[in-house]
C-alpha cells in the first residue's frame, strides 16, 4: 500500500450523512488539534497499545531520514488513552491530509473518561504494517536514538515525542513504551551536554 492514504480515506462512507464525528486520538493529535471541533473530551479504546513504529517522511523527518511516530497495534486486552474530538465531517479533509503518510480511517468503538460510561463509534487513524512507511518494531533505545536524529517540516522529531509524553501525564496516564523511549532521549541528550 502507499504511504499517501488520502484518496483510499476519502472513499469511506462509512459516517456519510452523519452531521458529526467522534475522533479518537492517540498521538499528535492529543495535543495539537489544529481543526474545530465542538467538544474534545478524554477516551479511551480497547485491544489497541500505542508504538513508535511507523516512519514520518513528511512531518517529523524526511524520505532519507525518517522520524519515527506512533501508530496502534492489535493488542488484546489494552486500553489505549488518548482524547477525543466531535467534528463535523468537512475536517477529515484536513485530517486526511494531515494523516495522509500511511494512515487509514478505521471505526472504532470510544469510551469517554470522565465517569459517564458514554461509548459512541467514531473513527480512528491507524498505520497498518503493509503501509510504505511503516518501520516496526525495535528497541527503545533505538527509537530514542532515531528520534534523536531525525527533523522534518514540523519540526524536531523529539518534540513530537516530548509533547506526547507530557499531553499523556496531563491526562494522568502511564505509558510505558513512550516514556521508556522518552528517557533514553533525556540520557541521550545529557550525553551531548
Amino acid at each position: 500500500m502507499s504511504a499517501n492514504t488520502i484518496a483510499i480515506n476519502q472513499q469511506m462512507d462509512h459516517f456519510d450523512g452523519h452531521h458529526s464525528v467522534w475522533v479518537f486520538g492517540y498521538g499528535s493529535l492529543i495535543y495539537k488539534a489544529d481543526f474545530p471541533y465542538m467538544q474534545r473530551r478524554a477516551a479511551s479504546i480497547t485491544g489497541w497499545s500505542r508504538r513508535f513504529w511507523q516512519g514520518s517522511h513528511d512531518h517529523r523527518g524526511t524520505p532519507t531520514a525518517p522520524g519515527r511516530v506512533v501508530t496502534l497495534i492489535p493488542d488484546h486486552g489494552a486500553v489505549c488513552h488518548g482524547m477525543a474530538y466531535l467534528v463535523s465531517p468537512d475536517v477529515f479533509a484536513h485530517l486526511d491530509y494531515r494523516e495522509k503518510n500511511g494512515y487509514l480511517r478505521r471505526v472504532i468503538d470510544i469510551a469517554f473518561e470522565d465517569g459517564s460510561d458514554d461509548m459512541a463509534e467514531g473513527v480512528v487513524y491507524i498505520a497498518r504494517e503493509d503501509n510504505g512507511a511503516f518501520l516496526g518494531p525495535a528497541s527503545e533505545a533505538e527509537i530514542a536514538l532515531q528520534i534523536a536524529g531525525a527533523t522534518g517540516p514540523s519540526g524536531p522529531n523529539s518534540d513530537y515525542l516530548t509533547h506526547l509524553a507530557v499531553a499523556l501525564r496531563e491526562l494522568g496516564q502511564d505509558d510505558a513504551h513512550v516514556f521508556a523511549i522518552e528517557q533514553h532521549l533525556l540520557e541521550l541528550l545529557a550525553a551531548k551536554d
